[in-house]
């Protein structure tokens, strides 16, 4: 489903206006659900025409089994792996 031009006019005016979308469809005397159903069918169109990024990688010959792979999260967590640990193994749970 394509937005109409207009509609999506709309709803880039209000993303650059800084109003809530009530506030937007009061404004413009618009019903706020169907502001709501044409921001998601914007929002459904951006994401369509997304252009995937490819990240290049490299692959480097087997790691020793002393060689240690470190997964850290924002939180604090760390998780430490044998370096040649199968990329299979933590699917198999």
């Amino acid at each position: 489903m394509t937005l109409p031009m207009r509609q999506q006019k709309h709803v880039e005016t209000w993303q650059a206006s800084g109003l809530s979308q009530a506030a937007y469809c009061r404004e413009h005397k618009l019903n706020a659900k169907t502001f709501s159903n044409w921001l998601r069918i914007y929002r459904m169109e951006q994401t369509a025409t997304q252009v995937s990024t490819i990240i290049p990688v490299t692959i480097k010959s087997a790691a020793s089994s002393t060689e240690r792979l470190h997964l850290c999260t924002a939180s604090g967590h760390l998780l430490q792996l044998p370096a040649n640990v199968s990329p299979e193994w933590p699917g198999d749970y």
